[in-house]
């Protein structure tokens, strides 16, 4: 355990749900946890008991491995309840990428915020500019030229549907501070930005539970990044100002991360992110002494090997940070004759 980690108070100790398993978190919610394919090997995910049903927030990508851990879970945890309703708290993979399944499976609906149920379609649909396709020319823009690490990125151009092969034809919206009832207990809708487009954190007053999804981990930092889609996006500022809507939450909440460990230090971790990001932003001011692109940026940032996967978040989170650093007036954008933008601090 890190320094970081040791602030943190872990009720569960290193205690895991096993395979195919449920482990009971707080009265009525229980945890379980998927494999992922990636560096990060697991999500965790939540079956919340909900009258004579459950509700199931997030989901798992779609694989076979997955599909059969859920089948584990229909057959031995379920206790002869359906699952009723799918709660997705946002877009990416690992969280939607099993819900078109699971709704049909059980006839439930997806419920989900707009902005991240329209992104789940248009992303598994391979939009234009959504597409993997469109990661190539924007990194290109930013500086990064190896033919290595392009062609790398370019085989990536049907990641996302890979993993969501499909999403629900049909959604029920949620969104910021509408409560949702699941079963004896209300859940209080907190939305954030900057991870993704309108990410759902859900939090129960009565159970003093917070389901995190992705905007608050324990161990890591949540990847902020900026896309071909909005390529002049400010997603770390977003995800600083959303990090502060947590503030009014208990200190002794109990924080149920999609990656890692529950834990309580809520507000330590807060201050912890925002101390991340502050000394990321100093790196990167001197770093810009002299004009630096995003590819310039990630050695920086990331020196360590990255894996294809790691490669892209790592790029758009160098440039996330750039541009919080342009969108506040420290540095300078400027674009090369061979139409790469690079950042430059002011009065360099």
């Amino acid at each position: 355990m890190n320094l970081l980690e040791a602030q943190l108070d872990y009720p569960f100790g290193d205690t895991l749900p096993a395979s195919g398993a449920l482990l009971e978190v707080a009265p009525g919610v229980h945890w379980l946890r998927m494999g992922l394919p990636f560096a990060l090997n697991h999500i965790n995910l939540w079956l919340l008991e909900d009258g004579d049903g459950w509700t199931a927030i997030d989901c798992g990508i779609a694989s076979d491995e997955t599909r059969a851990a859920w089948e584990v879970i229909f057959a031995t945890h379920l206790r002869g309840r359906p699952i009723t309703r799918v709660l997705a708290t946002h877009c990416h993979p690992d969280h939607v990428g099993l819900a078109d399944w699971l709704c049909q499976r059980w006839q439930a609906p997806l419920w989900m915020t707009t902005g991240e149920y329209a992104f789940a379609r248009m992303m598994s649909a391979a939009l234009p500019g959504v597409d993997g396709t469109a990661i190539v020319p924007h990194f290109q823009r930013h500086g990064l030229s190896d033919p290595a690490l392009l062609e790398r990125l370019a085989g990536r151009k049907s990641y996302y549907q890979t993993l969501v092969p499909a999403v629900p034809l049909s959604y029920r919206r949620i969104q910021d501070e509408q409560t949702v009832r699941i079963g004896v207990h209300d859940w209080r809708v907190i939305t954030g930005f900057g991870h993704a487009p309108e990410h759902a954190s859900l939090y129960s007053a009565q159970l003093n539970v917070l389901i995190a999804g992705d905007m608050v981990l324990p161990r890591i930092s949540t990847n902020v990044s900026v896309f071909a889609i909005e390529p002049e996006s400010n997603p770390v500022q977003q995800y600083l100002d959303s990090l502060a809507k947590y503030a009014d939450l208990p200190a002794d909440t109990l924080v149920l991360p999609s990656h890692g460990k529950p834990f309580r230090g809520l507000h330590t971790r807060i201050t912890q992110l925002n101390d991340h990001h502050a000394a990321r932003l100093a790196e990167v001011v001197t770093a810009c002494a002299t004009p630096q692109s995003a590819a310039d940026i990630l050695p920086v940032m990331f020196p360590r090997a990255l894996d294809t996967h790691q490669l892209s978040f790592a790029l758009g989170e160098a440039l996330a940070h750039l541009h919080k650093l342009w969108f506040d007036g420290v540095l300078q954008r400027r674009v090369g004759d061979d139409g790469v933008f690079r950042f430059v601090a002011l009065g360099a």
